[in-house]
C-alpha cells in the first residue's frame, strides 16, 4: 500500500561519526562532506534516499525504488514487504547475510525481518541468473545479499516527528580499539536500539515497532568474525492485509530473534572462504477484525491465527585460487527448521498449519562451480563457468541443476571496462507450511498438501559498461518455472487456494547512471511478460505471480547545490498487469523527497525533512 506522508527529524552525532550520516572534516568545520550518502551506482546502493518516510531505517528501508526488486508491502516496507525479482515471487526470493540464507518456513512474507541495524550491514547486492544459482538456497529466481561491515568508531542520536502522530527515536553507538598487543589486530562493539509510533495515514494503518541489535567484531590482516544478536518486536494494522477486504482491519503482531555468527577468510592470492550459523525464531499473531476480536458466527466469522517458526543452519561459501586462469567456486547450505500453530475460527481452537505431513523439515545444497580464465594480450579476458548445485530436503525428492556462465572482459583504461555474458542456469526450491500444512477444504487461506518441488530454468544475455563517470548494465532473459506455487482464485471460490502453474517469463533491464560533480542520477527501465498455465479452464485471478509490472521505470537522484544543503529524489512509475481482482488502477506513480540541512555554526548535527 501506499499512502502520503511526512515527517521531520534531526540528528544529533556526539561522537566521530564515519557512517552513513557522513561527517564534517576536523579542517572543513563549515563544509558538508560530499558522500552523506553513497554514490548511485550499480555496484553500491541504487536508490537516494535510505531512511523511511514513515518510522526508522531498516536494511529493506527504499527496496521499493531500487531497479533491481520489485516490492509489495503491507502498510510499508518496514512493515511487512515481500521481495519479488525478475517477475517472480515473493517466494523465490532469498535474503542472505553473510553466507546464510535466512528462510521464512511459514510463508515467505516475513523473509524480510531482519533486527539488525543496517550500519551493520553493506549495500544489498541482488543475485541473478548463475550467480543465484551458485550462492542462493531455497530461492530460485533471485537473493538480496548483505555482507557484514567494518565496525567504524562513532555514534548517532536520531529524534523525529511527523503526521499522524507519528514519533521515532533511535540511538546506535560504535567502538574500537587494539586487541591486546598487536598492531593488527582490532577489536569493536555495536549496539543499536530504535523505536516508532504511529497512528498510519489511513484508519487502522497505526504501527508501534522497536528493535534492538548488537554484535562483537574482531578483525585481523586477513580475516574478520562478528557475532550478532537482534530482537524486535513489531505491531501494526492495515484494512485488506492480506485478504483484499478492506471492510476487515487486520492487524499483525509478532517478534523475531536473530543469534549469528559470521567467521570471514582471506588466504592464499585473492582466496577465501565465509562461513554463517544462524538460529531464528518468528512468532506470530494474525487477527482478521481487530474490532470484533471475539465475535463469533455470521456471515463474516473472526478468525485468528498463531505460529511460531524456528529455523537453525550453518552455510560455508568461498572461492579457491588454483592458479591465475582456473578458480573453484563453492557453497555448502544445511537448515533445519519447524513450526509450532494454531488458529481460532469463531472462538474455537482450531488446527493451524500442521494437518499436512510435517511440521519440520531439513534442507541441504551443495554447488560447485569450476571456472576458467583466458588473457588475450589486447587487455580482453575470456571467463567460462561450468558446474552444478544440488538439493535436498528430508521430505522431498533431490535435484541436480546445471549452472554455465560465459562472459567476455574488456579494459580500455584505468578507469573504464565493458563484460559481455550469456548464461544458462537451473535452480529449485521447496515451498513453505502455509502452501502445503493448513487445511485443504477450510480457513481463509487453503493449502494445497500434493504440492512439491518448484523448478526454474533462466538464460540471460547481458552487457554492462563502466566508465569513471557513468555506468549501463542491460540484461535479456527467459526463464521457465514449472510447479511454481500461486495463490489463486477459481470459478466458485470464496477464499485463495494454494496452486501450482507453470509460467515462462521474458525480461528486458535497463540501468544506467551518471555523476557530475554536485549531480548524481541513476534511471532504469524493466520490462516484463508472462504465459501462464495454471491447468485449470475455471482459473480467475492470481494474488501474487500475475501481480507484477510488465513496465516499470525508476529515477533518482542526488543534488548538492550549496556544501551544507543535500536534495535526494527516488521516482518510480509502473503499469501493472491486468488482473481481475484488482480493485485499484493499473498505473502508478510514486516519489519519495528529502532534503538535509548541515548548520555551519553546529558541527555534526543535521536537520533532514522528507515526504
Amino acid at each position: 500500500m501506499r499512502a502520503h506522508s511526512c515527517l521531520l527529524h534531526f540528528i544529533l552525532m556526539p561522537v566521530l561519526l564515519v557512517s552513513v550520516f557522513g561527517q564534517n572534516d576536523k579542517n572543513q568545520s563549515n563544509d558538508k562532506v560530499a558522500d552523506t550518502l553513497p554514490t548511485l551506482s550499480v555496484f553500491a546502493q541504487e536508490t537516494a534516499n535510505k531512511r523511511p518516510v514513515t518510522t526508522y531505517e531498516s536494511p529493506i528501508s527504499n527496496l521499493d525504488f531500487d531497479p533491481r526488486v520489485d516490492m509489495q508491502s503491507r502498510n510499508m516496507a518496514e512493515a511487512q514487504g515481500d521481495l519479488s525479482i525478475r517477475g517472480g515471487t515473493f517466494e523465490n526470493t532469498g535474503i542472505q547475510v553473510g553466507s546464510a540464507t535466512l528462510l521464512d518456513p511459514q510463508t515467505g512474507h516475513y523473509t524480510t525481518e531482519l533486527p539488525i541495524a543496517p550500519e551493520m550491514l553493506g549495500e544489498p547486492k541482488v543475485l541473478t541468473g548463475a550467480e543465484n544459482a551458485l550462492r542462493g538456497f531455497n530461492s530460485s529466481v533471485g537473493t538480496v545479499s548483505y555482507s557484514w561491515s567494518e565496525i567504524t568508531k562513532g555514534g548517532s542520536l536520531t529524534v523525529g516527528g511527523g503526521d499522524h502522530d507519528l514519533n521515532f527515536q533511535r540511538f546506535h553507538n560504535a567502538i574500537t580499539g587494539a586487541y591486546g598487543e598487536s598492531k593488527d589486530w582490532t577489536w569493536g562493539a555495536e549496539i543499536e536500539s530504535s523505536r516508532s509510533e504511529s497512528d498510519g495515514t489511513i484508519p487502522f494503518a497505526d504501527h508501534s515497532f522497536h528493535r534492538t541489535s548488537g554484535r562483537i567484531q574482531f578483525q585481523g590482516p586477513d580475516s574478520q568474525t562478528d557475532l550478532f544478536a537482534g530482537y524486535q518486536d513489531k505491531f501494526y494494522g492495515l484494512p485488506g492485509m492480506y485478504t483484499a477486504n478492506l471492510d476487515r482491519k487486520e492487524t499483525e503482531d509478532y517478534q523475531t530473534q536473530l543469534y549469528l555468527f559470521n567467521h570471514t577468510q582471506k588466504y592464499a592470492q585473492d582466496s577465501f572462504w565465509q562461513t554463517s550459523v544462524f538460529h531464528r525464531i518468528n512468532t506470530d499473531h494474525y487477527i482478521l477484525k481487530r474490532e470484533v476480536p471475539l465475535w463469533v458466527g455470521g456471515a463474516d466469522p473472526q478468525y485468528s491465527a498463531y505460529h511460531e517458526t524456528e529455523i537453525s543452519g550453518i552455510a560455508f561459501s568461498g572461492n579457491h585460487h588454483v592458479n591465475e586462469n582456473f578458480i573453484i567456486n563453492h557453497n555448502l547450505h544445511f537448515s533445519s527448521d519447524g513450526i509450532d500453530t494454531f488458529a481460532e475460527w469463531n472462538g474455537t481452537k482450531i488446527q493451524g498449519l500442521d494437518q499436512g505431513e510435517f511440521t519440520s523439515r531439513k534442507y541441504f545444497k551443495f554447488s560447485l562451480l569450476p571456472e576458467f580464465h583466458v588473457d588475450f594480450d589486447n587487455d580482453e579476458s575470456i571467463v567460462m563457468q561450468v558446474g552444478a548445485s544440488w538439493d535436498d530436503t528430508n521430505r522431498n525428492s533431490s535435484e541436480l541443476s546445471p549452472i554455465f556462465r560465459i562472459e567476455r572482459l574488456k579494459t580500455y583504461d584505468k578507469s573504464s571496462f565493458s563484460k559481455t555474458y550469456l548464461g544458462y542456469s537451473e535452480t529449485s526450491q521447496v515451498v513453505g507450511y502455509s502452501a502445503i500444512g493448513g487445511s485443504e477444504t477450510g480457513g481463509l487461506f487453503r493449502s494445497n498438501h500434493s504440492l512439491d518441488r518448484e523448478t526454474s530454468k533462466t538464460i540471460e544475455l547481458g552487457h554492462f559498461i563502466d566508465s569513471k563517470e557513468w555506468t549501463i548494465d542491460s540484461c535479456f532473459f527467459y526463464r521457465w518455472d514449472d510447479d511454481l506455487t500461486d495463490w489463486t482464485y477459481f470459478v466458485g471460490d470464496v477464499n485463495r487456494t494454494a496452486n501450482p502453474v507453470d509460467i515462462e517469463t521474458l525480461g528486458f533491464e535497463l540501468i544506467a547512471s551518471r555523476k557530475w560533480k554536485t549531480f548524481e542520477t541513476i534511471a532504469s527501465y524493466t520490462y516484463l511478460k508472462k504465459k501462464e498455465d495454471y491447468k485449470k479452464t475455471d482459473f480467475v485471478g492470481s494474488f501474487y505471480a500475475l501481480n507484477y509490472p510488465e513496465q516499470r521505470i525508476t529515477l533518482g537522484f542526488i543534488w548538492n547545490p550549496m556544501d551544507f544543503i543535500e536534495i535526494r529524489a527516488d521516482n518510480e512509475w509502473r503499469e501493472q498487469r491486468e488482473n481481475e481482482i484488482r480493485k485499484g488502477p493499473d498505473r502508478a506513480f510514486n516519489s519519495h523527497f528529502a532534503a538535509s540541512y548541515y548548520p555551519a555554526q553546529i558541527e555534526d548535527l543535521e536537520l533532514f525533512i522528507a515526504y
